[in-house]
């Protein structure tokens, strides 16, 4: 790599001297690396709440020796969403070819500031054809010294930079009726409000019986459930009972009517099989004691949940409110409907990021398109009193990639400002203020903006609902898989049955270009690959989706 966040080049890459002065300019450079290097070993590199990246100083858009725009990350600088940013290589096998850099390049556009000045020294020493794209406006500030911004951090660290961003606050609390609170997250422990039974009870259709057998009974209807006590029962009686009624004091146990053999013309009942004391009676406190702990803060409420609240006689649960959601869309070559035309692409993110973020436990308000307007955008977020606002494209360094410079002119804190993730690096998170909403800044390729929901929302969505962090789930993958050089990839994969008592395992699907949905549409989950890769029969980390346990009552998966 050039520099502690540069542009990684493969050997056969198309960088080329510019001749001895670039020589000279790139060993000046490579001083000047290791001495940002030496200066930022010890320091927090993340850009979390110690403090703020200085953005100012960041070079973004720069070009290569010969003159060309370096669109890091996506292919015309932009960060939106659509070809401009194609998977090279979508290949016949199922985790396709080798990586390449090229398919979700270095960055998010930033060089270190030595970088940046050799690029631009051999740029205007090395006259660039015509055909090619005027320089992007340099961002850096004139009266500020150039330093090397800090290298993104690990896609583990920043997920755990999102999830504590989360859960950074108080956790407010509403009492919402059992007929409202699915989905919801409990924001107090359960505790039972009775004994459960809160008396003893016939657990089956039969006899209810005192002392040894045979036993005496009277005919009528008996004992049933819903109705007042009944007087104790003498020894050597039987009565009647059905499933759910109270058991009369002094009952030995209930006979099913099945094991029950009745003489009407002596008026005695015989048992068919022996008869143990307290059998089939559900004894009064035999599911929990009153004051009990039920379920702990912090669970989802599903249909057994409210089953059991309702049962231990609540009528509202104290519940953490809903994340709200806003969702701003960007990209003046969006269309909402019909077939792409004339370099205009089909939005895909408007209509899946609703549904996934709801999916997530969050109430989403309708997407917003905003187009390439810095000023709509900087309105947007300023107005919005939602507790996170995504924003799809412009995360990178294009000429109208508005994200960074907004979220300056806002004086919002950068807790992450692009990831060591392929694809999806050049995501973003940042809060407003300290009381203010936090903001996820996705890629605008599809399955780059799929990363960054699973990096940065959903743990971060997961902090501000009360979910407890779920357990790390790990399973084999059969089939190599191969990785970036540095960073980590996520790759779609599928679930597979083992064959003759071999294990479960997950294989890569096809289509996993940061501009492709295909195979994310067809997936489980997502792997987590380390830098490197991993060989067939290796356990990996596994991002289940959402939706993959959703069942017909809910509007998402809350489990």
């Amino acid at each position: 790599m050039t520099g502690s966040d540069g542009p990684h080049r493969e050997s056969g890459s198309d960088f080329r001297p510019a001749g001895p002065a670039s020589e000279r300019a790139r060993e000046e450079e490579e001083r000047a690396v290791e001495q940002a290097l030496a200066l930022v070993g010890g320091s927090d590199r993340t850009g979390g709440s110690g403090g703020r990246p200085n953005r100012s100083q960041d070079h973004r858009g720069d070009q290569d020796p010969r003159g060309h725009q370096d669109s890091r990350g996506h292919h015309d600088s932009r960060g939106h969403q659509g070809p401009r940013d194609e998977d090279p290589h979508p290949g016949p096998s199922s985790d396709g070819a080798p990586y390449n850099d090229r398919d979700d390049a270095p960055r998010d556009g930033r060089t270190t500031a030595a970088t940046a000045n050799t690029t631009t020294n051999a740029a205007s020493t090395t006259p660039a054809p015509s055909s090619e794209q005027p320089l992007l406006p340099d961002r850096s500030s004139p009266k500020d010294p150039a330093k090397p911004p800090s290298p993104p951090p690990p896609w583990d660290r920043a997920r755990a930079i999102a999830a504590r961003a989360g859960r950074g606050g108080p956790t407010p609390t509403i009492r919402l009726p059992l007929d409202r609170a699915l989905g919801h997250v409990l924001a107090e422990a359960l505790g039972a409000l009775t004994d459960l039974p809160s008396f003893d009870t016939s657990a089956m259709d039969g006899w209810a019986v005192a002392g040894p057998g045979p036993w005496a009974f009277e005919t009528g209807a008996g004992l049933l459930a819903g109705r007042a006590p009944a007087a104790a029962l003498p020894d050597g009686t039987a009565v009647r009972i059905a499933t759910g009624a109270r058991v009369p004091p002094d009952t030995t146990a209930v006979i099913r009517s099945e094991h029950a053999h009745v003489d009407e013309a002596r008026g005695l009942l015989h048992a068919r099989r022996s008869v143990v004391t307290g059998q089939d009676i559900r004894a009064r406190g035999q599911e929990c004691r009153s004051g009990e702990q039920l379920i702990p803060a912090g669970t989802v409420v599903t249909p057994a949940v409210l089953g059991l609240a309702a049962a231990a006689g609540y009528d509202a649960l104290p519940v953490v409110p809903r994340p709200r959601v806003d969702i701003l869309v960007l990209g003046d070559e969006l269309l909402n409907a019909g077939l792409p035309h004339d370099g205009l692409i089909r939005d895909a993110l408007g209509p899946m990021l609703g549904p996934w973020l709801r999916a997530l436990g969050a109430e989403v308000s309708g997407p917003r398109r905003l187009g390439d307007d810095a000023g709509a955008l900087r309105d947007a977020l300023a107005s919005s009193d939602a507790d996170l606002i995504v924003t799809t494209g412009g995360t990178a360094a294009g000429p109208v990639d508005h994200v960074h410079p907004v979220l300056d002119a806002l004086g919002a804190e950068l807790l992450v400002d692009g990831v060591a993730v392929r694809p999806g690096h050049p995501m973003v998170l940042a809060r407003l203020s300290p009381d203010g909403p936090y903001v996820v800044g996705l890629p605008g390729n599809p399955l780059a903006a799929v990363s960054g929901l699973l990096t940065l929302a959903e743990p971060l969505l997961a902090g501000i609902a009360g979910r407890p962090a779920q357990d790390p789930y790990r399973a084999l993958v059969h089939a190599e898989v191969h990785g970036h050089p540095h960073d980590t990839r996520l790759v779609p994969v599928v679930h597979r049955p083992g064959r003759a008592g071999g294990r479960d395992h997950v294989a890569p699907l096809r289509y996993n270009g940061p501009a492709m949905l295909r195979g994310v549409a067809g997936a489980d989950g997502l792997a987590v690959v380390p830098p490197g890769g991993v060989r067939s029969g290796t356990e990996v980390e596994i991002l289940d989706l959402p939706w993959a346990p959703a069942t017909p009552w809910t509007e998402g998966c809350f489990t």
